[in-house]
């Protein structure tokens, strides 16, 4: 089981990396425009998972949810420091 802060470390581990056969990276070339729509998609999954298919699903939607949102973070180069700011 990762954490928030582990998943993130990881993330920027494999973006720093560059290496070509990561989701991540792939993510990551194709910029903010791309992944604001997977951050779109899994919040819509989260909701339907959340209104019809039990805690279960929901839990693994919103892990989904938050890898895409960290995705996002490291394309607009921001710091887990630089969100907690405004929690």
């Amino acid at each position: 089981m990762k954490r928030f802060e582990e998943l993130f470390a990881e993330l920027k581990r494999k973006a720093e990396a560059q290496d070509p056969d990561s989701g991540t990276v792939q993510a990551l070339a194709k910029g903010p425009h791309f992944i604001g729509k997977k951050i779109l998609e899994e919040a819509g999954e989260v909701w339907m998972a959340a209104e019809y298919e039990g805690r279960e699903k929901t839990a693994e939607e919103i892990s989904q949810l938050l890898y895409h949102i960290q995705v996002m973070m490291l394309a607009c180069d921001l710091d887990l420091e630089d969100v907690y700011r405004y929690l």
